[in-house]
């Protein structure tokens, strides 16, 4: 459920960016929109909706916007997300992750969920909400087929010449890029990285767990094979509407095993 520290933060940021007409509504996305899953460990993710006139001008002003609704301590924008008009916040009394999403009121239609609204103007934010369903992007299958084992082979050169920091950061950006987003397809979950695969997913998350690897070559070899044998279990559920690129995964883990053998 949503903290009072939360709904406090709400209650002072709202009306102070009513009174900005700059903005053409604001509303709550994120964990938000489902309440009862809030707890205090969750950050709120602000929808700004901006009238496309004022665009440039509020870009300009986002940082002294943000320090409008509380105790900034520190922010910075989403380029490393793609989302450079994001603007990440964390703020103090109390300590609290908040993300400002700036949007042109014109582009409101492109999300990945329903907002709830916490004021329009008369323009209406429901109804720029209303012309185009919320639509949550669906990775396209082939390209990962297409580059599994390419990065299969890459991780293991890396744990052949012993850099084990990387190929342990390589066996993350499986996990978030690949095999996250699969087991939450499976189980009918928006396909989000690994977040909430431990509460979604509980079955899935063990075998997850099993690519999770340790600062020595043995436990990373251990863990690349369980990320290959659950992307062949997860792939398994499309596998009729892919070009398998057969050769390449035979080849890969072949390497893969004769580097085993060698360590």
């Amino acid at each position: 459920m949503i903290t009072s520290a939360q709904q406090r933060f709400i209650n002072k940021a709202s009306p102070t960016l009513e009174k900005d007409k700059r903005f053409a509504g604001v509303a709550l996305g994120g964990s938000y929109i489902k309440r009862e899953e809030m707890d205090e460990f969750s950050g709120l993710d602000f929808m700004l909706a901006v009238r496309d006139e004022f665009w440039e001008d509020v870009l300009r002003d986002r940082v002294k916007i943000a320090e409008g609704l509380g105790t900034l301590l520190a922010s910075f924008t989403g380029e490393h997300i793609q989302r450079p008009d994001l603007l990440i916040c964390l703020y103090d009394d109390p300590l609290m992750h908040v993300d400002l999403n700036f949007t042109k009121l014109s582009d409101v239609g492109e999300r990945y969920d329903d907002p709830v609204i916490l004021f329009q103007s008369a323009s209406g934010l429901a109804e720029e909400l209303a012309r185009r369903p919320a639509k949550v992007p669906t990775p396209d299958l082939q390209w990962f087929e297409d580059r599994f084992w390419i990065w299969v082979h890459f991780i293991t050169t890396r744990v052949g010449r012993g850099e084990l920091f990387d190929a342990i950061d390589s066996l993350g950006f499986l996990r978030l890029n690949v095999l996250g987003p699969l087991i939450s397809m499976k189980n009918g979950y928006p396909p989000r990285g690994v977040r909430h695969i431990e509460r979604d997913c509980p079955g899935e998350a063990e075998m997850l767990a099993e690519t999770l690897a340790e600062y020595n070559a043995k436990s990373c070899i251990r863990a690349l094979k369980a990320a290959a044998n659950l992307y062949i279990s997860l792939r398994g559920v499309n596998k009729a509407s892919l070009f398998l690129r057969d050769k390449a995964e035979s080849r890969a883990l072949r390497y893969l095993n004769a580097i085993s053998e060698r360590i």
